[in-house]
């Protein structure tokens, strides 16, 4: 009977209203009644030029077709999963679909156009020596929620939302705010990318890495090379979060800092199999340093990186010219494994040297989890990274920064924090 599938195919449009009684020969009375008046309502069925229904009367393929292909026309209407079931039946339908003239791929490109992912983290960090409020240790939480849209084959737009960190101690609950927001388009063998994204330099996931770019981004791959120019602002780099002792010693800027200066960028890395190097280099236009200094950055780096089997090795160098002190910074490790995040027991780990002049790195251009104070400081430390896949898309992630000695003898002392992530 027709009212079989009436019955699923008003699930589609369940939130349609409906009229009053299109058919002469469906009562209210009767129990599709209401599916066959908000479908017809919504302009998914049509009766007979009689105004009869029939609903006893089987449903031809071509009816079908119809039917779907008024469906198709209210695609913007139905969510992802409705999409899903209107492609299969367009699918199904398709030589009949052709013979009214409906483009079954245009359907196709539509559907599941917007996707999301989340992530969920919570931590505990554990310092030696108390921090200037007198703790110790501290427990957090953070959800993050990612989307992504195609608007046609070419171009995608993408958004990141996230909580602060929600402190589970002291009851401080994080601020929501959305920290990646761009549009990307794809224009053959390069891309622009406009907008607040993601801007990632050096080997490692260690520094330099993770920092929000308020600007635009031209890229494209050559072979073996890709290579990137931009130009705007460091929108994390050189704000907020510092200690009251650190505001004090080094004469943190209030307002034109790194963060607020205009700058541009250039970077490239080739993939030889048996090793990666890349360079990076930025320039900004002036602005007040930590150390309460006025000037731009002008900085040169590089960085390699060789698997061998399931380890690897890995070094970075840069250095800003600009600055009085030509500060530098250079790093080598080594790692291990690879992360899958549906493999469980897979994992990765690294263990870093690092050596720091202070006034090249600034407050918060990291990825770590882990307070970046050491990298502020001239002196060296070592750093252990490593995640773990303990279940389907949930891991386990440490980071440890040991063994720092300061050249100003403001040593931070052992740092290190845990935290289970779930992705879903």
């Amino acid at each position: 009977m027709k009212s079989l599938w009436l019955g699923a195919a008003a699930a589609l449009l369940a939130g349609t209203a409906a009229a009053a009684n299109p058919f002469s020969d469906v009562a209210p009375s009767d129990w599709p009644y209401q599916a066959v008046a908000a479908l017809s309502d919504a302009g998914v069925v049509e009766g007979y030029p009689d105004g009869t229904f029939r609903g006893d009367r089987p449903v031809t393929r071509y009816e079908m077709a119809q039917i779907t292909a008024r469906l198709m026309a209210k695609e913007d209407l139905l969510t992802p999963e409705e999409r899903q079931t209107t492609a299969r039946l367009a699918e199904e339908y398709a030589a009949e679909l052709t013979s009214l003239g409906v483009r079954v791929s245009s359907l196709e490109e539509k559907v599941g156009r917007i996707t999301w992912r989340a992530e969920m983290r919570t931590a505990y960090q554990k310092w030696t020596e108390n921090k200037d409020n007198g703790k110790d240790h501290v427990r957090t939480g953070r959800l993050r929620l990612m989307m992504r849209g195609d608007v046609n084959e070419d171009t995608y737009v993408a958004g990141r939302l996230t909580t602060g960190d929600i402190d589970f101690e002291s009851g401080d609950s994080g601020d929501i705010s959305m920290d990646r927001m761009y549009v990307h388009h794809d224009l053959g063998s390069a891309a622009l990318t406009l907008g607040r994204y993601e801007l990632d330099l050096g080997t490692q996931d260690d520094w330099l890495y993770g920092n929000a770019f308020d600007g635009a981004e031209l890229s494209g791959t050559f072979g073996r090379v890709t290579a990137s120019v931009g130009f705007g602002r460091f929108k994390d780099a050189g704000r907020g979060d510092y200690s009251t002792t650190d505001e004090a010693h080094y004469a943190v800027p209030e307002d034109d800092a790194f963060g607020d200066a205009e700058a541009f960028y250039a970077k490239a890395a080739a993939d030889f199999d048996a090793f990666r190097v890349g360079a990076d280099y930025w320039q900004t236009s002036s602005f007040t340093s930590e150390t309460g200094e006025r000037g731009g950055a002008n900085v040169y780096g590089l960085h390699a990186a060789a698997p061998i089997g399931a380890f690897r090795l890995f070094g970075d160098y840069y250095k800003d010219t600009d600055a009085a002190s030509d500060p530098a910074i250079w790093t080598a490790g080594a790692g291990y494994g690879t992360l899958d995040p549906e493999k469980r027991w897979s994992l990765r780990a690294d263990i870093g040297y690092y050596d720091v002049d202070a006034g090249l790195y600034h407050k918060n251009m990291t990825g770590l989890d882990i307070d970046d104070e050491i990298f502020m400081r001239s002196g060296h430390f070592w750093l252990a990274t490593g995640t773990i896949v303990v279940g389907k898309n949930i891991d386990i992630h440490g980071e440890y920064a040991f063994a720092q000695s300061s050249d100003d003898g403001r040593d931070t002392g052992d740092t290190w924090m845990v935290s289970t992530r779930y992705h879903f």
